[in-house]
């Protein structure tokens, strides 16, 4: 139920962006795994900044706001999770290149469903998600490789965390 509410109200924000522009921006499928053996699934959808900061000769800095949905595997256990994400992004090159590899980073917030996952204790049901990325946008196409850590901050013990690495292919609309 937190995770039905999490995401809805995820996307309701988004939609305050639909003035004209298309609703979401893309869509991503991410695959990964944990140092300690945990398999991540992710769905999300992404809206794109309407700003390019810093601009110059060797690039431009923008970003994106993601929701996406989550599934973490561990053995026989499962935690589910929506996550809301802004996230910087600083590309090289300019915008007429048919290819432009970036770099990306960004702090959001998290809900999941369980706070074990094999030998991992994550306390609260309340994560932070942190991201860092490099990948390649092509015209609709983009690949990203990043490292993700989720964790309560120390809100409350024990803070075990997961650290993961995650492949993404997301399609620019």
């Amino acid at each position: 139920m937190k995770l039905m509410c999490l995401v809805c109200v995820c996307l309701i924000w988004l939609s305050g962006y639909a003035d004209g522009d298309p609703f979401v921006s893309g869509v991503s499928v991410g695959v990964g795994q944990g140092r300690s053996g945990v398999d991540i699934y992710r769905l999300g959808v992404q809206k794109d900044f309407s700003a390019d900061w810093l601009a110059n000769r060797t690039g431009w800095l923008s970003g994106y706001c993601e929701a996406s949905a989550n599934y973490w595997k561990k053995n026989s256990d499962e935690v589910y999770g929506a996550a809301f994400s802004p996230v910087f992004v600083y590309f090289f090159g300019n915008h007429e290149m048919a290819i432009n590899p970036y770099i990306e980073a960004g702090i959001g917030a998290a809900c999941i469903s369980g706070t074990r996952l094999g030998s991992r204790r994550l306390s609260t049901a309340f994560q932070f998600e942190d991201r860092l990325g490099m990948g390649v946008r092509m015209r609709r196409g983009d690949f990203c490789v990043r490292y993700m850590h989720y964790s309560n901050g120390s809100i409350a013990e024990p803070n075990d965390g997961i650290d993961s690495i995650i492949a993404t292919v997301s399609y620019r609309l």
